[in-house]
């Protein structure tokens, strides 16, 4: 068994005991990982990085954003916007780093990329197992995107995170079609 593969099995029997919404929310955002994780299932670290369709997207990179949205949602929740950040604030290089999510970087792995996927997944299983109320909501920090003066409850982004990662299961599943005909599903 992989490190990857123990984490999951031990984030999932930590959850196990859930019953109701919770349970409910941790299945479904389970059901994605696991889509977006099983698209890189043989692949080489160099396959991982590749982009075979019109877009910038590579599997590697699909966890790497996948995992820092999932981390700053969960950070969101414990300290509320500020560990976000304003995103209207951002410069030039923000934006550069920001888009280095959706690459593979030289010296990066895909064992290291779905390691680091595994420890944030576990962090969010723990805390939605934990936390007090999941109606507890905090105000959005400043994005273009988000509308102003709009709360969240931690609820909500959880189902932001369910969104998040099922939309790029979907993209991962084009992507590894378009590298070798294998698909997550069919």
């Amino acid at each position: 068994m992989t490190s990857n593969e123990q984490t999951t099995r031990e984030a999932t029997t930590a959850t196990t005991a859930l019953t109701g919404e919770r349970a409910d929310l941790l299945e479904t955002l389970a059901k994605h990982r696991h889509f977006l994780r099983f698209t890189t299932r043989d692949l080489t670290d160099e396959q991982a990085g590749l982009r075979p369709t019109a877009s910038e997207l590579c599997l590697g990179g699909l966890i790497k954003h996948v995992s820092s949205v999932e981390r700053g949602w969960v950070d969101f929740i414990l300290e509320g916007p500020s560990a976000m950040g304003d995103f209207t604030a951002m410069t030039e290089a923000d934006w550069a780093k920001r888009t280095d999510e959706f690459r593979m970087l030289p010296g990066e792995t895909l064992d290291g990329v779905l390691a680091a996927y595994a420890e944030v997944a576990a962090r969010t299983d723990e805390l939605v197992a934990a936390l007090p109320d999941l109606d507890a909501a905090w105000p959005l920090p400043k994005a273009p995107w988000f509308e102003a003066d709009t709360k969240w409850s931690a609820r909500r982004v959880l189902m932001h995170i369910i969104a998040e990662t099922a939309q790029h299961a979907g993209h991962a599943d084009i992507i590894r079609e378009s590298l070798d005909g294998a698909k997550s599903m069919g």
